[in-house]
């Protein structure tokens, strides 16, 4: 990581959180190892994970956080036998607690700008692989990329998060950006990369009930202007629209990339629910509402897309947050959660559509989702520079 000198926050320098569709220099993973995530199916899990480095791969690099030498060498296994294995995937050795590195890692910024995108980047040098990393914040003249580095206290729900909390301000260290530790007055800001999604030019989605509830509360005390205040220092936000909750058996208490996304500028996909008897049907009905009423940065009215929910996933008589919003928008490429269901090909035919110039792939993720996260929870991005 970059040593600089003096000191800088969010509130010296402006930046911009990019839109997940404009070019990547890389997208960050980490190889599952938690058994009890996915308790008496974890078998297939490293295959899923195989198949989605293989087509990543293709089109970026993938910096692939690993347990240890050991884990290494598993994932390497697997990778090869599935065709998945390349110069293109980049092993890191850190130890994790879980992989749901969208909410556990840092989220990339870039300085000030308008959002145009830039050419894809033609870097495909590896990071070395780490036993170990300090943990170590650097302050001073803002790097392009900068890293944000949120507190990470597993959505407030679980104990075993202490390796995961460092996972960001090691993910900016290998990625040579400098870190820069989100904070609200002087308190660490406890935020995680599924409950805010944004479309590059000033506008956040994101839900109250993850960010106002007591219920899972991620930082005591704050009010929507706290929030709002954080989004605009840290990630460049002008506007943001409060969406009221997300779906039945999300275990993060509401995350927005459950049920609403941008997928251009002024348009956004949103999950709605067809059954009226599903206790998900009035809540995603509010929540298109709210989108009906909401405008973007530049007080434009969106266009709005409705996506459907697949049937209802149970197992072991609990209902899982299966949504095809779980989608990853990838260098040409949208990955997207399938599950077997009539419903699978009618979003893969309205996601095609909004993105002509990319390959749209369904993974197959009905064993996935037992752990509580699909496409989306498993990736995060870093802008091309």
């Amino acid at each position: 990581m970059k040593s600089t000198s003096g000191t800088k926050s969010g509130k010296d320098i402006s930046f911009r959180m990019p839109a997940e569709w404009e070019p990547h220099e890389a997208t960050w993973l980490a190889w599952p190892h938690y058994k009890s995530d996915w308790p008496g199916k974890f078998e297939p899990i490293p295959w899923v994970y195989a198949e989605i480095i293989r087509n990543l791969a293709r089109h970026e690099r993938v910096e692939l956080i690993v347990n240890d030498v050991a884990a290494e060498k598993s994932a390497r296994k697997v990778l090869g036998r599935a065709n998945a294995l390349s110069d293109n995937v980049c092993f890191h050795r850190w130890p994790t607690n879980r992989v749901w590195t969208r909410d556990s890692g840092c989220t990339f910024v870039r300085r000030g700008g308008d959002g145009r995108r830039a050419g894809p980047s033609t870097s495909q040098s590896c990071s070395r692989a780490n036993d170990s990393a300090a943990l170590k914040i650097t302050r001073g003249e803002a790097a392009d990329p900068r890293a944000v580095c949120w507190r990470f206290n597993a959505w407030a729900k679980y104990s075993n998060y202490q390796h995961d909390a460092e996972i960001g301000v090691l993910m900016a260290e290998a990625a040579e950006a400098d870190a820069l530790v989100a904070k609200h007055g002087k308190t660490r800001v406890v935020l995680e990369g599924g409950s805010i999604d944004v479309n590059g030019q000033g506008t956040l989605l994101t839900t109250e009930e993850c960010l106002l509830s007591k219920v899972q509360q991620r930082n005591r005390g704050f009010g929507r202007q706290d929030y709002e205040k954080v989004f605009a220092e840290y990630l460049g936000i002008k506007n943001v629209i409060w969406l009221a909750s997300g779906i039945t058996g999300d275990d993060t208490h509401g995350h927005v990339d459950d049920i609403t996304r941008f997928v251009a500028p002024d348009t956004v996909v949103t999950a709605v629910e067809s059954d009226p008897d599903d206790p998900n049907y009035e809540p995603l009905r509010e929540n298109i509402r709210r989108l009906r009423e909401a405008t973007d940065q530049d007080g434009k009215p969106l266009s709005i897309i409705e996506l459907p929910m697949p049937s209802p996933v149970v197992f072991e008589g609990r209902r899982l947050p299966a949504s095809y919003a779980n989608f990853y928008i990838a260098n040409e490429l949208v990955l997207v959660p399938v599950f077997n269901d009539p419903n699978d090909r009618v979003a893969l035919d309205i996601l095609a559509d909004l993105f002509p110039d990319r390959d749209v792939i369904g993974i197959y993720s009905g064993d996935l989702i037992w752990g509580f996260g699909a496409m989306h929870c498993m990736t995060q991005q870093q802008p091309a520079v």
